[in-house]
């Protein structure tokens, strides 16, 4: 029987603005707004614990993403967006992840504040960021009121 302790944060929690950026905590993964708003609700998708390979994961953590992409793609839903990438990507942060990109076909103002998403219908610019400071918090506060239930 599996252990129902949820396993603990790594560094790559920490290094995507840890507790400050946090929109969801589920049992195997944690979802965070991304810092630098790529487009607009780029997110993390991050599991818990030590793994750094995709098959390392416990069983449970395959199990739940079902859930989470659902909750994920029915919020973004709410900004636009034509589509959803998922990118795990690890070479600089090596815990298991995904960059959440939600592509536009057109440039998108959410309070005041403009986001394109310059690769278009190529692969997203993940360098490419709003110049307002403030973008990753607004994004975030709007992302935990709407959240569903955990």
């Amino acid at each position: 029987m599996e252990s129902r302790e949820i396993p603990e944060r790594n560094a790559t929690f920490s290094r995507f603005g840890g507790e400050q950026t946090l929109i969801a905590d589920y049992r195997w993964w944690s979802v965070q707004v991304r810092p630098q708003q790529a487009t607009l609700g780029a997110l993390i998708l991050l599991a818990h614990g030590p793994a750094q390979a995709f098959g390392a994961l416990a069983a449970g953590a395959h199990g739940e993403l079902g859930r989470i992409t659902r909750d994920i793609e029915g919020v973004m839903g709410q900004f636009g967006n034509q589509k959803i990438n998922y990118m795990m990507l690890m070479m600089v942060d090596p815990h298991v992840h995904f960059h959440v990109l939600p592509r536009y076909d057109r440039k998108i103002v959410f309070e005041g504040i403009e986001f394109a998403d310059p690769g278009w219908p190529g692969l997203p610019d993940l360098g490419h960021a709003p110049k307002a400071e403030e973008a990753a918090a607004r994004v975030g506060a709007k992302l935990r009121a709407v959240w569903p239930e955990l």
